[in-house]
């Protein structure tokens, strides 16, 4: 048997990465793909989420939501926006901020990408046991806890 040597842990861990990379490029690229014909990319989708965990929420806290710039949050939003799927109205108290909330175009859109995101997902977790997932997920909340600064 090979003794772990600190060079060995470290070309682990390193391996590690660039598949955890890998795998989120993958899933994302392909996510994007089935999306094309909707009309919608990931980026889209996420402000999409954020809208309808939090309706009226103003673009300055989608963008703090979705880890995005505000301008980016901005362009989004006015793409969103003229594709039907969102509508801003004057927020409660202040008549500069503009409220985001899902139309019924949107909430349709959403139905639809969770329908194909379960399918990558099904994909990505195909012969895959339920245990070696949680014990991916343990590990993957300690690596999440060691770099995010809370």
């Amino acid at each position: 048997m090979e003794r772990k040597t600190t060079e060995n842990l470290q070309d682990g861990r390193g391996l590690a990465r660039q598949r955890m990379k890998r795998i989120l490029l993958h899933f994302r690229s392909r996510l994007d793909e089935e999306l094309r014909p909707q009309g919608v990319t990931m980026a889209q989708l996420q402000l999409l989420y954020a809208i309808q965990s939090s309706p009226g929420s103003s673009g300055a806290q989608l963008a703090r939501g979705c880890y995005v710039t505000p301008q980016t949050a901005q362009a989004l939003i006015r793409r969103l926006e003229e594709d039907g799927w969102i509508e801003r109205r004057k927020g409660n108290g202040n008549d500069r901020i503009l409220a985001a909330s899902l139309t019924a175009a949107g909430e349709e859109l959403l139905q639809t990408a969770e329908t194909i995101m379960k399918g990558t997902e099904a994909m990505l977790w195909h012969e895959i046991p339920d245990d070696d997932i949680e014990e991916l997920n343990r590990l993957l909340g300690l690596c999440l806890k060691n770099i995010v600064e809370e």
